[in-house]
């Protein structure tokens, strides 16, 4: 599968080697353009239909972040490319597949370009088609911690799990429980069933997911009408649920 890209960076030198790991080492990668600023890029976004972006972070009159904020509604996947390790956590947050260092270490790179076009061509053989989710068995109870006892709960019933700190939230059809568990608890807990972890903050009943929706790291919709994000260094582990 081909993957169109474009390399956003405002540093001739480096746009140059980048340019040329990519026509030696990943033949899978068509890239279609470059750009030396985010105007130019927007450009190029408004122009093409991309699977990938090689995205610098620091770049004149702005940054990654100011860029990916002019675009909302996103398909492609973000490889971060920097000198700069501290905006790791931030290019996570911004739904990044993958984060390179500068110099660009060519086995990363290769990595990063396997890891899209993984999750690209699950996407394009899932669209259009009845889904039936490779499920493990949701036969079974789990029982949640309470100031007097506990609660037995039945697995099935759980839509998803969302993290609050020490504490946990568990989503049924019509009721919230809170918990005194990490959402890690109940994402070992859970594991031989039906439950994928999206998110850093959410753990899906895959069973319960009615949509998914591309763009940024993704969303899946979940019967009781939620949107939940999925993060992109997630997303490869959950699409294999189909």
């Amino acid at each position: 599968m081909k993957l169109d890209a474009i390399l956003i960076e405002d540093e001739a030198n480096s746009r140059e080697i980048l340019r040329n790991y990519i026509a030696k080492y990943c033949p899978d990668v068509r890239l279609l353009g470059e750009a030396s600023s985010i105007k130019e890029g927007l450009f190029l976004i408004e122009k093409n239909n991309l699977d990938l972006v090689f995205l610098d972070v620091e770049m004149p009159f702005g940054n990654a972040f100011d860029f990916l904020d002019q675009v909302p509604s996103r398909s492609f996947e973000t490889v971060f490319v920097t000198a700069y390790n501290q905006y790791a956590m931030e290019a996570l947050n911004n739904h990044a597949a993958y984060y390179l260092m500068k110099p660009v270490n060519i086995d990363e790179l290769i990595k990063a370009v396997t890891y899209v076009r993984e999750i690209k061509h699950k996407e394009s053989i899932l669209e259009n088609k009845v889904l039936k989710p490779k499920l493990k068995s949701l036969e079974g109870k789990i029982t949640l911690p309470q100031q007097d006892g506990f609660q037995v709960l039945d697995i099935a019933d759980i839509l998803y799990c969302k993290a609050d700190d020490n504490y946990t939230e568990i989503y049924l059809d019509n009721k919230r429980l809170v918990v005194s568990k990490t959402l890690k608890y109940f994402e070992e807990a859970l594991a031989d069933f039906s439950f994928a972890r999206i998110h850093k903050s959410y753990l899906v009943n895959v069973n319960e997911v009615v949509k998914y929706r591309k763009g940024k790291g993704g969303s899946v919709l979940i019967s009781n009408g939620k949107e939940l994000l999925v993060s992109a260094s997630r997303k490869k582990d959950f699409l294999a649920f189909f």
